[in-house]
C-alpha cells in the first residue's frame, strides 16, 4: 500500500503590475537553488493559511493579505537530509503582496524574483504547479481563491 503525501503549505504571492498584469513572487530553495514558492511543514496550532503567510515573510520578505482558501495543490518528492524522498502534497495560498521588507529572516540564504505565470511556471519542476501558474496567466480574475481575496481588499 502506498503512504499518503505529508501535507505542506505554500504561499503564491502576487501583485499587479503597472499594465494590470499579474506577477508572481518566486524564491530560490536553500539547498538547489531552483525557484520555488515559499513553502513548508504545518504549524502547531496554526491554521494552513496562517502558516503560509508566515513562509512568505520569513523566506521571501512578502507582507500583505492572504486567501483562508487554497488556489490549488501540487505533489514534489523532498529529499530529506538522510537521503531518502518524502512525497508531499502541498496546498497553495494566494497572497497579494503589499509590502516586500529590506531585511526578512532567510534574506541570506535566498533570492527573491517577481515573474510572469508563463515565466514562473518554466522556472519551477513540478507539473501540477506550472499548470496552476500558466492558468493565473490568462484566468486570474476567475480563481475563486482570488476573487474572494480581490473583494476583500
Amino acid at each position: 500500500m502506498k503512504e499518503e503525501p505529508v501535507a505542506q503549505i505554500a504561499a503564491l504571492p502576487i501583485r499587479w503590475d503597472d499594465k494590470r498584469r499579474i506577477r508572481i513572487l518566486m524564491v530560490t530553495s536553500r539547498d538547489t537553488g531552483r525557484w520555488v514558492m515559499p513553502k513548508g511543514w504545518m504549524m502547531d496550532g496554526k491554521k494552513p493559511w496562517a502558516a503560509a503567510e508566515i513562509e512568505a515573510l520569513e523566506e521571501a520578505g512578502a507582507v500583505g493579505r492572504i486567501s483562508r482558501q487554497p488556489i490549488g495543490s501540487y505533489h514534489y518528492d523532498k529529499l530529506m537530509p538522510d537521503g531518502t524522498a518524502v512525497r508531499c502534497r502541498v496546498r497553495l495560498f494566494p497572497m497579494i503582496v503589499e509590502k516586500l521588507k529590506r531585511n526578512w529572516k532567510e534574506r541570506d540564504e535566498r533570492k527573491r524574483r517577481w515573474f510572469s505565470p508563463k515565466s514562473a511556471a518554466r522556472a519551477v519542476q513540478e507539473k501540477e504547479l506550472a499548470e496552476l501558474l500558466r492558468r493565473l496567466g490568462s484566468k486570474a480574475d476567475r480563481e475563486p481563491a482570488l476573487k474572494a481575496l480581490l473583494r476583500a481588499a
